[in-house]
């Protein structure tokens, strides 16, 4: 082989190193993640998280409105403790009662989470971007449409198939329609209003300035 022959392969070798050397560093350098579409999974995870903010506001309104009228501050729990136990809980001795509540207090936040996941996918699928206004419009169907469906769709039949008592439906007889509504609606609203705090912010790494 002669010399030009040598130069020539050694050009196309350098050529290729150059080249495997550009390809290398596109692979290995930082790219942050982008959503191709709809981020469901991120979405449904953070309605979870912010469910529990939004029974926590709804449980303190019951708290309140128990207390100016009258009645036990977690009558609401206790109503919704009827589901596994009967009218029952109305009579416990007041040591147990009180674990019992404890109990049907962290029931209601588990429950809150899981309806969050629903109400914030809608809020994040129909108001994203939108005013305030629209995503407390979006919640308050939603969060209508939600009560209708866990009141006369479900425990209506649910209670009384489940516990081995009267025909009586003790959660949806005790509780005024207009209480039930008005807590999901708290509910609701209140995830409209910590909206902000799911909202999706892909992480910008900082370049180090020289």
């Amino acid at each position: 082989m002669d010399t030009e022959s040598k130069k020539s392969d050694l050009a196309e070798l350098k050529a290729r190193v150059t080249e495997l050397e550009a390809q290398i560093a596109a692979e290995t350098e930082h790219k942050p993640f982008r959503p191709t579409g709809y981020y469901t999974a991120y979405y449904a995870t953070t309605g979870f998280m912010l469910g529990s903010i939004g029974a926590m506001a709804s449980l303190l309104f019951n708290v309140v409105g128990s207390v100016l009228t009258g009645k036990h501050p977690l009558e609401l729990i206790r109503t919704y403790l009827t589901f596994p136990l009967g009218d029952q809980v109305f009579a416990l001795p007041e040591a147990q009662n009180g674990l019992m509540l404890a109990i049907g207090c962290c029931l209601y936040i588990g429950t809150g989470m899981v309806l969050g996941i629903p109400v914030y996918l809608a809020l994040t699928r129909w108001a994203a971007g939108s005013s305030l206004s629209k995503k407390l419009a979006v919640a308050t169907v939603v969060s209508l449409i939600i009560w209708v469906i866990n009141f006369y769709g479900i425990l209506s039949w649910l209670q009384p198939a489940v516990i081995e008592m009267s025909e009586e439906n003790l959660i949806v007889n005790r509780v005024p329609w207009w209480v039930a509504a008005a807590t999901h609606l708290i509910f609701g609203w209140t995830l409209a209003l910590v909206y902000p705090l799911g909202d999706f912010i892909p992480y910008e790494r900082v370049s180090e300035q020289k």
